[in-house]
């Protein structure tokens, strides 16, 4: 069985991956793979270079993502272009993994896939049951600002998107609820994780 794992930005998916993985699970992480399509000398790195060019590089090479984070976010074409580029080596590489995964054999236990566009990116079509971790929003917004130390405006922005957590909440099999305190979310996961693993 493979379990998707999506939310917002700034959610508690981490969080969440995190505990499953401390339990022995297998997650497989679509911002990890992001990373490695745009590492130096990768063809994803290539092509966004030769779109948005040489100015979006840092001194030794690699993309400064929050440079070119900034120029995307406030350009709904260029993040298009974007998403063009890099989501279908992402996929491909997404769908090696899980492959991989269930290559080894697992012993029945379900296979994770933690990823922040899995309805946008159609990779909900790859899993049998999607588990959606949702904050209010305000809450969220504050978490984006802190973690990226980015404006509220910027935040926002960044928050929009992505499809809402309301709709994403709407379509999910399991919509998780990450009200308050970290501790108690992690209690949420250990209960689901029992409960699909007896």
């Amino acid at each position: 069985m493979i379990i998707g794992i999506t939310g917002g930005i700034a959610s508690g998916k981490t969080t969440v991956s995190n505990t499953l993985q401390g339990l022995g699970a297998t997650v497989i992480d679509a911002d990890i793979i992001a990373h490695q399509v745009l590492e130096k000398g990768e063809k994803g790195w290539e092509k966004v270079i030769n779109v948005f060019g040489k100015k979006i590089l840092k001194d030794n090479g690699q993309i400064n993502r929050n440079y070119l984070g900034n120029i995307v976010f406030n350009d709904r074409e260029k993040l298009n272009i974007l998403e063009d580029i890099t989501h279908p080596l992402i996929i491909k590489k997404i769908k090696e993994e899980i492959q991989r995964s269930l290559a080894n054999k697992t012993n029945g236990k379900p296979i994770f896939l933690d990823a922040p566009l899995l309805y946008e990116t159609g990779l909900d079509r790859l899993v049998d049951e999607v588990w959606v971790i949702y904050i209010d929003r305000e809450k969220q917004i504050k978490r984006v600002q802190q973690r990226d130390n980015l404006t509220r405006e910027q935040a926002k922005k960044r928050i929009d998107a992505q499809l809402s957590l309301d709709r994403k909440k709407d379509m999910a099999d399991i919509a998780i609820y990450n009200i308050d305190k970290i501790d108690n979310l992690k209690r949420k996961i250990k209960n689901l994780w029992q409960l699909y693993n007896k």
